[in-house]
């Protein structure tokens, strides 16, 4: 025989509450009432989604003030245009499901706030290089895509642009390389010798022609370094 509601606890009463058909509120009510508490909830989710993409947001944690000090000098926050890239615009796919996997994953940033890890700039210093790995990986691994959701080739006049960066478009097109590839220092102070960790990710992920260009720079291409380099002193 089974058990009544009171012996199953307060679980088992809210379990039989909810399961129990209502003699209170018709069909057409609960139906009704369902979708506006859907909307209700779906519009709270997406609420907090977007307010956690805001640069005030991102930049609340105090360890994140070298971060924001640094791309403060860049292009990306002042440039001729007026347009500005934030830190949900690099760091944060527009795509739903790659969205919600960086919103999870972004918990991990959480812990090392609350650990300080990297809490005073020596810390940030020991662990620059091995933070900034991370973000190059994903970012290889993707394509680039959140750059590319400004930045296409398909979208680039190549005759209004400076003959060099004219020129490496074309390769990067001709020879499949990444944004990231020439670009790591675009928002944030380069580790020093970053170039063999980017070449040791490179490889991990196999197959990439973008080590024809590291080849490059080992062997003293002054051009080509000046070109991997130009955008962080901008």
């Amino acid at each position: 025989m089974a058990d009544s509601p009171e012996k199953r606890g307060w679980i088992g009463r809210i379990w039989n509450v909810i399961w129990t058909p209502t003699v209170l509120f018709s069909s057409g009510f609960l139906v009704l009432a369902g979708f506006l508490a859907g909307i209700l909830f779906w519009g709270g989710f997406h609420w907090t989604l977007e307010l956690t993409n805001t640069e005030e947001f991102c930049t609340s944690c105090h360890t994140m003030e070298t971060n924001l000090g640094e791309y403060r000098e860049t292009i990306h926050y002042n440039n001729h245009s007026g347009v500005r890239a934030i830190c949900s615009d690099c760091h944060v796919p527009h795509e739903w499901n790659h969205k919600i996997k960086a919103k999870i994953m972004a918990v991990k940033d959480v812990y090392h706030e609350l650990a300080g890890t990297i809490s005073t700039p020596e810390k940030y210093e020991a662990h620059r290089l091995s933070m900034a790995s991370a973000v190059w990986k994903k970012m290889k691994a993707s394509d680039s895509r959140e750059c590319r959701n400004c930045h296409n080739f398909d979208y680039m006049d190549f005759t209004i642009q400076e003959t060099r960066a004219a020129s490496e478009h074309q390769r990067a097109i001709d020879e499949g390389l990444t944004c990231i590839d020439c670009h790591q220092g675009i928002a944030h102070r380069l580790p020093s010798d970053y170039l063999e960790t980017y070449q040791e990710i490179t490889d991990e992920l196999a197959g990439e022609p973008s080590g024809k260009l590291y080849q490059q720079v080992a062997d003293g291409s002054e051009e080509i370094r000046s070109f991997l380099t130009n955008s962080a002193d901008q």
